[in-house]
């Protein structure tokens, strides 16, 4: 189960107002109404979506993201908001986000893409795209173009916002927040940012706190408790689409909810490739099935992923240094 932080729904209900009851809502997430707001907290992401949606019933949501990320602050954001404001350009802002928004949400990913006139900041979000999901997607950009704003010393607006799902009734709300063209029913959810407003120098910008908040985010991400490794959940991709043959790269990425850039960028970072993923997966498939003795051994080469059994005999025997059925004598339990 993925989960954001409780900033987003607190700011939500805030943005709504008394005309929906918020000390119910916020009771519904297993929230204190009357508690500090701690974006460490942490909802689950599929109730926060169900609130969204309840709350869509009673007004119209056209633009309450929009109201949600104009209310939106550097400092609420703890550590990370602090890291974006003493980046040294919003370049380093952005970078920010895309290693570190893990710390308050585990079913978002940002990346950084190259763009001929700039660079987008592309939102990866998985899952079926109901009301709720699209609206904390166009939340969560907007809330990118209101803390960019806070640290830009001169006017600051993209020069596209992109969204996948289809278009509300008016646009007018969304241009007038974005201030560029809002492209509904596009390929991606994301952020096209000029060079020059991506090059541009921070208010705030402090090379020496930055190394000091960089650090104090390593370490956050590093003690996140409750959520599966990149590793863990790669692996599990990778067995679940075994039986089918040997997948691809791009499609475990897309199942991840990243781009297969953004996947091959993140195992690098931490020393791996999918093609050793894909081995260990399969090595460590084919010996928990063949210690169970009810799967032949032309089955478990099916089930990892080998056409024919001579070629799973061939790449177990690299693997562990024995053929699979040498390795059940020794291991298997009947």
């Amino acid at each position: 189960m993925g989960y954001v932080t409780s900033l987003f729904p607190r700011k939500v209900i805030a943005a709504v107002g008394p005309v929906v009851d918020g000390p119910n809502l916020l009771r519904g997430l297993g929230l204190d109404p009357d508690a500090p707001w701690d974006p460490k907290i942490m909802v689950p992401v599929t109730v926060y979506y169900d609130m969204l949606e309840r709350i869509a019933e009673t007004v119209d949501p056209t633009d309450l993201p929009l109201k949600v990320g104009a209310s939106m602050r550097c400092d609420e954001y703890g550590a990370l908001g602090l890291a974006w404001k003493a980046a040294p350009d919003l370049m380093g802002s952005l970078a920010r986000i895309e290693r570190y928004a893990r710390v308050w949400t585990s079913v978002v990913e940002y990346e950084l893409r190259p763009d001929p006139r700039g660079v987008l900041l592309v939102l990866q979000r998985a899952g079926a795209r109901r009301l709720g999901l699209r609206l904390s997607n166009e939340t969560s950009l907007a809330s990118a173009v209101s803390i960019a704003r806070q640290v830009s010393p001169v006017p600051f607006a993209p020069l596209e916002a992109r969204f996948q799902h289809p278009p509300p009734r008016t646009l007018s709300h969304h241009e007038s927040w974005f201030g560029c063209p809002v492209h509904f029913g596009n390929d991606m959810d994301a952020l096209l940012i000029s060079h020059e407003a991506a090059r541009q120098p921070n208010i705030l910008g402090d090379e020496g706190i930055t190394r000091f908040l960089i650090s104090h985010l390593d370490e956050e991400l590093s003690e996140i408790a409750g959520e599966d490794t990149l590793e863990t959940r790669s692996k599990a991709a990778i067995a679940r689409a075994l039986s089918e043959g040997l997948p691809k790269m791009a499609d475990i990425a897309r199942g991840l909810g990243l781009s297969a850039r953004s996947f091959h960028r993140r195992l690098s970072e931490q020393g791996l490739s999918f093609q050793t993923l894909t081995d260990e997966t399969r090595r460590e498939l084919a010996e928990g099935l063949l210690r169970d003795e009810r799967y032949s051994l032309a089955e478990v080469a099916f089930l990892t992923g080998f056409s024919e059994q001579s070629s799973f005999t061939r790449a177990f025997k690299r693997w562990v240094g024995r053929t699979p059925a040498s390795y059940r004598k020794v291991h298997g339990t009947g």
